[in-house]
Order: C-alpha cells, then sequence, then structure tokens
C-alpha cells in the first residue's frame, strides 16, 4: 500500500467530521464506562497486591490506587476528546511503567490503553493530527520497550526468573526468544489498536454515506412523484384546451347562425340549437372525465376508481368530424385501413391522441380559417415492410382544409403545442404548416407497437 493510499485509508483529506447520534446521551455513557473501568483497575491492582506483586515495591496500598484510577478515568472523556485522552493514558504508560511496572501490567489497564488508542484512531475529527498523535504514541511505546530491553535487565531478569540460564531449549535461545515474542505481542497489540479504530471511523462513514444517500433517493423519489402531478396536470391542461376550443367554436358559430335565423325563420334556428345542446353536453361530459383523473383514488383491492366515462379513441373520429360539423363547414370523414378491421386494434393511447389531434385541428379551421370545407383522414396500416420507424405498421390522423388565415384571429399556439408533445411522447411524426397549393395541413402518423401473437 503506497503513502497516498494509505492516507487516503485513514481519511486524512475527508471533510467528514465523526460524531455521536445522541451527543449529551453518549456522553453520559462516555462517564459511566469510564466509571466503571477505573473501578475495575482499583480491582485489578488489589488482585496483584493480595498475591505479592508489589512487595518488593515501597508504594501504600492507596497509591497504588491512586496510580490505577489515573490511568482509567480518562476514558470518561474519551470520545469528546480523543487525542488528548490517548496522550494523557499514554503518558500515565511510560511514566507508571517505569516506576511501578505491575500497574500497568494488570489486565484492566491494558484494556484501558488499547480503548484510548482505538479511540483515538476512530473518533479524531482531525485525521493529520491523529496520524502524528498516534505515531508518536506508538513510536514511544517501542522506543520505552527497546530502552527497556537493552538497557535495563529486562531479559536477563525475565530468563533468570524462568530459571532458563544460557541453555538452548529449541531453534533459538531464551534471550533471543523472549525478544522476538515481546516485540510480536506488543506489535499485535499497537497495529490490532489502530486497526480496529480506523475500521470503526471507516464504518462510521459508510452508515452516513449510505444515510445521506438514503435521504438523497427519497428526495429525489419526492422530486419525481411531484414532476408526476405535475405532468398529469399538464396532460390534463392540454386536454382540456382541445375539449374547450373545440366545443366552444363549435357552440359560438352556432349560436350565431340561431340569432341570425330566429328573425327570418325561427323553425330553422332549432338544427343550430341542438347542435349548441349536443356540443355542451359533449364538453361537459368530457371535461368530467378529465376531471374525474384528479378525484381518482386507490381501492381497497388496490384498484383504481374514478367512475368516470371511457375517454375517446380513433372510432369517435367519425363522431367528431361528421356529427359536430357546424353549419357552414362541410367536413368529410374517410378511413383507410390495411387490412380491413385495423383500426379496431389501435391502442387506447394512440387513439386518444389521434382524436385529440383531429379536435384541435379542426376547432383551428373554424377559428382561424376562411375555409367552408375540411377532410378529416384517418389511416391505420397494419402491414409488414412499414418504412422506420414504423416497423410494426402506424396510425395518423390527417385534417386539411383550403381556406386562408382569417383576419385578427391569431391563437395561442399552445394546441399545435399540444399536438407536437403528443406526437413526441408516442415517438410519431407531425407536418403542420400551410400547404403549396392553400390551405392548411395536418398530419400526425404515430407508431403502432407489435401485435401479440
Amino acid at each position: 500500500m503506497d503513502r497516498a493510499r494509505l492516507l487516503d485509508w485513514f481519511g486524512v483529506d475527508s471533510d467528514w467530521e465523526r460524531a455521536p447520534d445522541d451527543p449529551p446521551a453518549g456522553y453520559r455513557r462516555d462517564l459511566v464506562v469510564g466509571a466503571a473501568v477505573t473501578a475495575l483497575a482499583v480491582l485489578s491492582v488489589e488482585l496483584f497486591r493480595s498475591i505479592g506483586a508489589f512487595e518488593q515495591m515501597d508504594v501504600p496500598a492507596w497509591g497504588l490506587y491512586l496510580l490505577a484510577a489515573a490511568g482509567a478515568l480518562p476514558l470518561m472523556w474519551r470520545r469528546r476528546y480523543p487525542l488528548v485522552v490517548l496522550a494523557v493514558v499514554y503518558t500515565h504508560f511510560l511514566a507508571v511503567g517505569i516506576a511501578v511496572p505491575p500497574v500497568t501490567a494488570t489486565a484492566t489497564m491494558q484494556v484501558v490503553y488499547f480503548v484510548a488508542l482505538a479511540t483515538a484512531v476512530a473518533w479524531a475529527t482531525d485525521r493529520r493530527a491523529m496520524l502524528l498523535v498516534v505515531g508518536a504514541a506508538v513510536l514511544a511505546m517501542f522506543a520505552w520497550l527497546t530502552w527497556g530491553l537493552a538497557v535495563g535487565s529486562g531479559i536477563d531478569g525475565v530468563v533468570e526468573q524462568m530459571g532458563l540460564g544460557e541453555e538452548r531449549l529449541g531453534l533459538f535461545g531464551p534471550a533471543f526468544a523472549w525478544v522476538v515474542q515481546t516485540w510480536l505481542i506488543n506489535l499485535a497489540y499497537f497495529s490490532g489498536a489502530v486497526v480496529a479504530g480506523q475500521l470503526m471511523w471507516r464504518s462510521a462513514y459508510r452508515r452516513e454515506q449510505l444515510a445521506l444517500q438514503a435521504g438523497t433517493i427519497e428526495r429525489q423519489a419526492a422530486e419525481l412523484q411531484q414532476q408526476a402531478v405535475v405532468a398529469e396536470r399538464l396532460r390534463i391542461a392540454r386536454e382540456l384546451h382541445d375539449v374547450v376550443a373545440h366545443h366552444v367554436s363549435v357552440i359560438g358559430i352556432q349560436a350565431a347562425a340561431a340569432r341570425r335565423l330566429l328573425a327570418k325563420d325561427p323553425a330553422a334556428a332549432a338544427e343550430p340549437l341542438a347542435t349548441i345542446e349536443t356540443a355542451s353536453r359533449d364538453a361537459v361530459v368530457q371535461m368530467r372525465g378529465l376531471l374525474g383523473t384528479l378525484r381518482e383514488v386507490p381501492g381497497r383491492d388496490g384498484a383504481t376508481h374514478s367512475g368516470r366515462d371511457p375517454e375517446p379513441g380513433l372510432a369517435d373520429v367519425r363522431r367528431l368530424a361528421e356529427g359536430g360539423a357546424p353549419a357552414g363547414l362541410d367536413v368529410e370523414y374517410r378511413l383507410v385501413e390495411e387490412p380491413p378491421g385495423a383500426a379496431a386494434t389501435t391502442p387506447a393511447p394512440v387513439g386518444l391522441s389521434l382524436y385529440r389531434t383531429a379536435q384541435e385541428a379542426l376547432a383551428n379551421v373554424r377559428r382561424h380559417s376562411t375555409a367552408r370545407s375540411a377532410s378529416v383522414v384517418v389511416r391505420v396500416d397494419r402491414r409488414s415492410g412499414c418504412p422506420a420507424p414504423f416497423p410494426h405498421g402506424f396510425a395518423e390522423v390527417e385534417v386539411l382544409d383550403g381556406g386562408r388565415p382569417r383576419t385578427g384571429s391569431s391563437g395561442t399556439g399552445l394546441g399545435l403545442l399540444g399536438i407536437r408533445e403528443r406526437v413526441a411522447t408516442h415517438g410519431g411524426t407531425a407536418e403542420i404548416g400551410p400547404r403549396a397549393t392553400g390551405g392548411y395541413r395536418v398530419r400526425v402518423r404515430l407508431p403502432l407497437p407489435q401485435e401479440s401473437s
């Protein structure tokens, strides 16, 4: 592992700072744990004293208790001030280890030194300062160990106490074997504390990253849901525009015709009034169906119940062209399908889009054109080998008129924008604009899905 990867593993360049999930409660637990460890340290010293470990040392019992407590008590602040606690505890280790070694040799104090080192690595917020303090502490420990083995009487004393002398009982001499064994134990002890602490730090870092990612995913899901709501509202607005534009234009033209006929021929006024009645009824029905979308709620069985009427489809284009045509505008309708019956297989979303296209195109003819006639042609081709991008066939609607733009009747353009949006949604093509021979053409072709076998 090179230097850069090692620094990255220790999180030196990370700006993340670890903190307890519940700082007040977490710090209170540290106080309780530190007090309990201090009591165990005092008990361990008393057990050592009871087996005669301090017979050759002129230190009173209360002094031994005080030394043990001084080494364990800093753990009460181990997560709040991890590097300070490490420095205090290891200074205690060095000082007491030289003056009264049996105090540092108790099992509880060994746990204290391990926990202090691991906590410093796991909780230090400044990772560079952590490396400096932890490195200095570990180097000091090994320097002290080296000094004790090389300068002091550590090796000779241990060999003499074990009664081994100079006799070699294995592959290595007793003194060499003792030195290597001591170094291996201390290396495993200190490196284990460092690795354990760093693994705890990285585990906490990953947990927080996962929590942040979960929050981001939840936020994005909410945004997508909101976008879906907005898209649905735009769809409803577009549908309402098409419905209102078509039927209101019919009502307006028929009302003008009825007004002119009432004075001259009241009986003849009945026809445009009947058309107004039909157009208004159709508009109310379709708007009720669209607004019913807003009231859709999941039922107990998971299905959606709204009670609205089915939306118009491709088969309704004939009624739109013929039954809804006002007096004064002759609308011709033709259906071209190959093979016969192919129009009945058109999916509902495609049929609705083509119906709305014809509806908007006819409304534009009535409002913005001087044309007296128009034609609506529906083509459905299910034959194989259709050119791309329609490998499985297509359905299209074409509305033609031969008039000129009517002065002072320019619209907002939202209707044509809605048509183009529908075409883009289905991946189809659109041809909208004036014809070279005069008049205006709206032709929309949408691809059909592959027929299920």
